[in-house]
């Protein structure tokens, strides 16, 4: 109980995390033929901006979607 308490003021003070794939950066990071590192694509997963919804954001989101179409 004190974890889910937990993590649901953690969704609600910060709904997005860093993103899975890139890390945060919003692009993957790759070496070049000299091993410097250089910027690579644009993350497919957060399209570029390096984070994501939380998994309890999204299902609040779901939830409250869900309320105010059923109520209208």
């Amino acid at each position: 109980m004190i974890a889910a308490a937990c993590y649901a003021a953690l969704c609600t003070a910060s709904p997005l995390g860093v993103c899975r794939r890139c890390g945060g950066f919003g692009f993957k990071v790759r070496q070049n033929r000299r091993g410097r590192i250089v910027r690579g694509r644009e993350c497919r997963r957060c399209r570029g901006y390096g984070q994501r919804v939380r998994v309890g954001r999204h299902l609040y989101n779901v939830a409250t979607r869900l309320h105010r179409e059923g109520t209208r």
